[in-house]
C-alpha cells in the first residue's frame, strides 16, 4: 500500500497573514474551520479530497522555541519558471535565506514568519 501525504500543518503567530501569503503563492484559495486556523486548498477542492495535498496554518502563542516550525519545496519547470516564482514570491514577502546550503540547483527562502522554504530548479 502506498502511503501519499494529504495534509501539512504549519504553527504561526499571524495564521491570517500567513495563510495569505501561502494562498497567493500557491494560488489557492482558503477557509476556515475554528479560530485560529486557516485551511488552505487548491481551488475547486471538495474536502475530504485523498488526492489532494491541502494546508492548514494554525496559531500557536509562542514560535520563538522552534526555529523552523515547516518546510515546503515548491517545484518549477524551467530555469525562467524558476527566476519568475522566485520573483514573484519575493514580492510577496519572501526573503533569501542562507541555512548553509551552499551551491544547490534550488533557492532557499523564508516566508514572512521566516519558515525556511525551497524553490527547487526544473529536473
Amino acid at each position: 500500500m502506498t502511503l501519499r501525504p494529504v495534509q501539512v500543518n504549519i504553527k504561526a503567530r499571524d495564521e491570517a497573514a500567513l495563510g495569505r501569503f501561502w494562498a497567493d503563492a500557491l494560488d489557492w484559495a482558503t477557509s476556515s474551520e475554528a479560530p485560529g486556523v486557516i485551511n488552505l486548498e487548491p481551488r475547486g477542492f471538495d474536502w475530504p479530497d485523498p488526492a489532494a495535498l491541502t494546508v492548514d496554518l494554525v496559531r500557536i502563542p509562542d514560535t520563538a522555541r522552534v526555529r523552523y516550525r515547516t518546510h515546503v519545496d515548491l517545484a518549477t519547470t524551467s530555469v525562467e519558471h524558476e527566476a519568475e516564482l522566485v520573483a514573484r514570491l519575493r514580492g510577496l514577502g519572501a526573503t533569501p535565506l542562507d541555512v548553509g546550503q551552499g551551491k544547490v540547483p534550488w533557492v532557499v527562502m523564508a516566508d514572512p514568519e521566516g519558515n525556511a522554504f525551497c524553490v527547487l530548479g526544473a529536473r
